[in-house]
């Protein structure tokens, strides 16, 4: 028997990453201009001012959720397991001591936060990504982790295999964490 090694190891594409940042956008469009201010101010606020409320965000992410099921519905396997392999590595990539020093939570919270990180689109990721003080300290999306995931299995039966060969969950990423911090 011979065992594939298709996709080991695998990176989502260039495409792949527009196609999440893109499909994520058309759902907050959908809510109309409100929590588009809102995702903007939170991106490029200053962390250090209470000019932004960090948490009127949360009343937003249900009907956010919502939208992008609706806009991923008729999406294949493929495509589901793809923009899977995307949220798996931008969770991964925010997997860091300096993100988890502000975000806080245990190790299923960290990885609920960093969710909300992705959830609210490539803006706030990228502002993150670049100055972690301006994450939401217990902000949270459980559902974005694993959102296409769980979209395939419910369509298809079975848990995508992005064939990644990285994990989503907490303190995967030694990159992100000094040893000292492991």
């Amino acid at each position: 028997m011979s065992v594939s090694t298709k996709g080991v190891g695998r990176l989502p594409s260039a495409a792949e990453e527009a196609r999440l940042w893109s499909l994520l956008e058309s759902a907050w469009e959908r809510l109309g201009p409100e929590p588009q201010a809102l995702r903007r101010a939170l991106a490029g606020r200053d962390p250090d001012a209470d000019d932004v409320d960090a948490y009127a965000m949360d009343d937003w992410l249900d009907p956010f959720l919502a939208s992008l099921r609706a806009l991923s519905a008729d999406l294949s396997s493929d495509e589901l397991t793809d923009l899977d392999r995307v949220v798996e590595r931008k969770l991964y990539d925010l997997d860091r001591a300096d993100v988890h020093e502000v975000t806080d939570g245990s190790d299923d919270g960290f990885l609920y936060c960093r969710g909300h990180i992705v959830a609210l689109g490539r803006e706030f990721y990228e502002a993150v990504r670049a100055n972690p003080a301006v994450a939401v300290l217990d902000g949270e999306c459980e559902e974005m982790c694993y959102f296409f995931a769980h979209l395939h299995d419910k369509r298809f039966g079975s848990w995508p295999d992005t064939g990644s060969g990285i994990s989503r969950e907490s303190g995967s990423n030694p990159d992100g964490w000094p040893a000292e911090a492991r």
